[in-house]
């Protein structure tokens, strides 16, 4: 069973995703989190003030690029 908590597929390739969208966020983070769904929309939400439900729709989309 896949950890639901988890990014689905290759860390390393979605994580470029990741740097392209939101660019604030470091490769130290992005080390730190490595895949972490809760985490990762954390940081999203603390850095660009978005709403959950807003991150959890914004990672869906990048997820089936």
């Amino acid at each position: 069973m896949m950890d639901t908590d988890r990014i689905k597929g290759n860390w390393k390739e979605f994580r470029g995703r990741v740097q392209r969208k939101w660019g604030e966020i470091t490769d130290d983070e992005l080390d730190r989190i490595n895949g972490s769904r809760r985490e990762l929309m954390g940081i999203i939400q603390k850095r660009y003030g978005m709403a959950k439900e807003q991150v959890q729709r914004e990672i869906r989309d990048l997820e089936g690029d």
